[in-house]
């Protein structure tokens, strides 16, 4: 069976059972308890499993086929791939799933049908696991079924699911395969030693409790269903192949692995292993960079960087000279995109990105061995590589520790694996502390939150349009910073999200008054206005407030977003249509929008993005904003911004003529309402990662005012009207710079002039003297000045400059035979310097004057007249 078969299948089957068919959401979640990556089939459907939000579809049914990466954080599974025949860093989760619709007796059913019907499996080759409280799935599994009991396994933790430490959870049911005695001894699935015979391929989640903050558990009310499926595993089983590197599109991504290295698969473990990892990491670079991952530093683009390293690294170890990247990239959209069409919508920029990283990692790659050589250098024969050099390679170079040790194997070399683990957990360690990740607050906090939620539900944001409103508080939550979180049934406060700030104002009510310094969420879906109460107490659960936001802050808020928009479209128009948002911030001052870009913007280029802004700013075309489908988005064009979090409902921008994107903010309502726009800065944030800042309408008019200001200043400060500033600044530089050589001048002349007077100390023809405050060619002049001097024969001269530090000049005249570099070399040591190696004219510097006298008695004591 062919990848696409199967996807096709499984959709088929499942929307005949009246499940919606949900596309692939993308590879970064939105939701606040979310990884790093979707790694999961049920993550985009959260919100629905823990009643943030309402079911979109009727009846309450779902499929999908859901692309995953497990490549960091608690799911990470890069050691694995290539020695273990199952493991991958991306994959296609099949998933079918029921919001308090139908439960586990039509869950089982259509997973035993699906299985043994469509996929033509034999059933006798079929395992079944259990939780161990789980009665009603074994009946069912017996009685609906038919299924033989002696082949059902009961276990604990491993067939017990919880979305995190509190929240939906419940027993699940897994299937597994038996490949056969070749593979693996016996036992079942609870043989620990017969993994690589017993291999799951789906299962069943049983969503029916809910895990209290104590650690009890009560049932849910509405109870779901959450299965989930690996594509790659199942076309294995129906292929009869415990590896997942022999199915259709995986071994087409092998076979141009071996194109790409000259190696076939079966030369040995080692080469095998680079085959089937360049396999993979060709799908997981792909669509990472396909999803708007670019390589960085930091997060997700540190993920992606270090795959595209790896891919490098080892195909390096291979003798590969030339770019892999690039290549694995096109077959893996060649392969995928009927499947996945953005791929094909968006290779280009795929290409682009993955070539330009791959050659940048070659370089680096260079600099890696020549560091990796030198270390070995100094090992002793058959020793072992210090593990703080190979965590250096990994870290930063990107070197994996794998593709470390087996250099160091090849030539004789063992790496020390303790220490590099030392160093690794530390980095963990600060990961751990930096990108902690959950709630938006905590202990009784937290629960004061989430026990407004349950009783109330979500807020009824009305602010779009309304900006005060009578509404009925919910809740009332003490904070420890002196504040309070007041919680409303309906507001007209825009929370914070999206890179939109929130609203500010005022709640007042009898005997009190509040102001909103601030509007975030508690939790998905429910407004916690920030009040500082300024009059009387704060209110009190089901009392009436009047809510009124900051109209001018809001006002401004909004041209600043809308203007986004438009900046995001004028960045496509001009640089390519590879550029994608990576972040943004809208604030009422300014608004600030990161890229993705790889060179700096050139000023006639930020004058282009201005120029189209502005254009349709003063064409004051209209901008709509209204609610729709996600499918009616796509075919209107709309492009997701970075960062949001959509639903099947989403909302929709259009500003003016060119812009169509999804966006949850707050907008004006025609483009002119914006003002004029203003660039202000632009700037790299990382690799490949650019921001710009830019200001709207009272704000350009404010910052011409203030130039305006300043060049006024100027002109009356250099003495010429406005107009004839820049002509007076150059005058003045030119006065300036002649005034300077003049000084120069009259300096020199002054500091030879001191000549006579300073020949006048010779002992025995040989002058050692200290002068300070001249730079160190007048004083360069001053000595040969000295040497010239009727009886002198040699000249010492030390001294502190006005730049600091120390100079020291010797001259001897070429009768004296002295050398006049042997007169400071100790000198100029004592003074932490060095330098002055001439015979006869010597000049060196130094950093420590404190010793300045000590130099002295040092140049006398070379000089013979200490």
């Amino acid at each position: 069976m062919k990848a696409q078969e199967l996807r096709q299948a499984w959709t088929e089957f499942w929307v005949a059972r009246q499940h919606t068919d949900v596309p692939s959401a993308g590879l970064i979640p939105h939701h606040p308890s979310a990884p790093m990556f979707t790694n999961s089939g049920m993550m985009p459907f959260v919100p629905y499993f823990i009643g943030e939000e309402k079911v979109p579809w009727v009846p309450p049914r779902a499929s999908s086929i859901q692309r995953c990466v497990r490549a960091g954080g608690k799911h990470n599974d890069l050691d694995e791939i290539g020695w273990s025949p199952r493991h991958l860093s991306f994959f296609e989760m099949l998933g079918n799933f029921s919001f308090g619709d139908y439960f586990k007796p039509d869950a089982i059913r259509w997973a035993w049908e699906f299985s043994t019907e469509v996929l033509g499996l034999d059933g006798d080759r079929i395992w079944v696991t259990c939780h161990v409280d789980d009665d009603e799935a074994v009946e069912l599994w017996v009685d609906e079924v038919g299924f033989p009991i002696e082949r059902i396994q009961r276990l604990d933790k491993d067939n017990f699911w919880e979305m995190g430490d509190t929240g939906p959870c419940g027993p699940s049911s897994e299937l597994f395969w038996d490949f056969g005695a070749e593979v693996g001894p016996d036992g079942g699935p609870a043989n620990p030693a017969a993994e690589h015979r017993y291999v799951e391929f789906w299962n069943l989640v049983f969503q029916q409790s809910f895990r209290l903050p104590d650690g009890s558990l009560r049932p849910l009310e509405s109870k779901n269903i959450d299965t989930g499926g690996g594509l790659e595993r199942i076309l294995g089983v129906v292929d009869g192949s415990p590896s997942v590197f022999t199915t259709d599109e995986l071994a087409q991504l092998v076979g141009e692995a071996e194109s790409l290295t000259g190696v076939r698969l079966g030369r040995d473990a080692q080469s095998d292993r680079t085959l089937k990892l360049l396999a993979d990491h060709a799908r997981t670079m792909t669509f990472l960079v396909n999803d708007g991952v670019i390589p960085s530093n930091e997060d997700r683009g540190y993920v992606l960087r270090r795959i595209i390293r790896r891919a490098v690294s080892f195909a390096y170890l291979l003798g590969v000279e030339t770019a892999v990247a690039p290549a694995l990239a096109q077959r893996t959209i060649d392969l995928m995109a009927d499947a996945y069409p953005e791929l094909r919508s968006n290779a280009e920029t795929v290409l682009g990105v993955l070539g330009r990283e791959e050659d940048q990692f070659r370089r680096t790659l260079r600099g890696g061995l020549n560091i990796l050589d030198g270390a070995l250098a100094d090992v002793d024969e058959g020793g072992e590589l210090p593990g703080s050099v190979a965590f250096l390679l990994h870290d930063t170079h990107g070197f994996p520790l794998e593709v470390t040790t087996e250099i160091t194997e090849q030539r004789g070399y063992g790496v020390d694996q303790a220490g590099f683990d030392v160093d690794m957990a530390e980095q963990r360690r600060r990961a751990r502390e930096g990108g902690k990740k959950g709630a938006v607050a905590v202990g009784d906090e937290a629960d004061a939150f989430a026990a407004v939620l349950a009783a109330h539900g979500t807020s009824e944001f009305v602010g779009r349009e309304v900006f005060e409103l009578e509404a009925t508080v919910v809740g009332v939550v003490p904070a420890a910073d002196g504040t309070t979180s007041v919680f409303l049934d309906r507001t007209p406060f825009y929370a914070e999200s999206g890179g939109q700030v929130g609203d500010t104002g005022y709640l007042t009510g009898p005997g009190f008054v509040g102001e909103v310094t601030d509007t975030t969420y508690a939790l998905p879906g429910l407004h916690r206005h920030v009040v500082r109460v300024t009059e009387g107490d704060a209110p009190s659960v089901g009392s009436t407030v009047d809510a009124a936001i900051d109209v001018a802050r809001r006002d401004a808020i909004r041209r600043n977003h809308t203007a986004t928009h438009l900046l995001h479209w004028a960045l496509r128009e001009v640089l390519g249509t590879h550029v994608k948002q990576q972040g943004s911030y809208v604030a009422p001052d300014r608004l600030r929008f990161d890229f993705s870009h790889f060179e700096a913007i050139t000023p006639e280029q930020v004058r282009a993005i201005e120029d189209l802004v502005n254009h349709d700013v003063l064409a004051n075309e209209p901008v709509r904003h209204f609610e729709t489908t996600k499918a009616a988005a796509v075919d209107l064009g709309a492009i997701a911004f970075f960062g949001e979090k959509y639903g099947d409902v989403v909302r929709v921008l259009e500003a003016g003529p060119h812009s169509t994107e999804l966006c949850g903010g707050t907008h004006v309502r025609r483009t002119g309402d914006i003002g004029p726009t203003k660039v202000v800065s632009e700037g790299s944030i990382g690799s490949n990662l650019r921001r710009i800042e830019a200001i709207t309408g009272f704000g350009p008019i404010e910052r011409i005012r203030t130039e305006e200001a300043e060049l006024a200043a100027a002109a009356a400060a250099v003495g010429v009207p406005r107009p004839e500033l820049l002509d007076g600044i150059d005058k003045r530089l030119a006065e300036l710079r002649d005034l300077r050589d003049e000084v120069k001048s009259l300096k020199a002349k002054l500091a030879t002039g001191g000549a006579p007077d300073l020949a006048g100390q010779a002992v025995d023809g040989i002058v050692v003297a200290r002068v300070d405050g001249l730079s160190r060619d007048d004083l360069r002049s001053l000595g040969v000045a000295v040497r010239d001097q009727p009886d002198v024969r040699a000249v010492v001269l030390i001294g502190a400059p006005e730049a600091g530090g120390v100079a020291l000049v010797a001259a001897s005249s070429k009768e004296s035979g002295i050398d006049a570099g042997g007169l400071i070399a100790d000198a100029a040591r004592a003074v932490g310097g060095g330098g002055g190696k001439n015979p006869e004219l010597a000049v060196a510097g130094g950093k420590d004057a404190t010793r300045i006298d000590e130099a002295l008695d040092l140049a006398r004591t070379a000089a013979g007249i200490a």
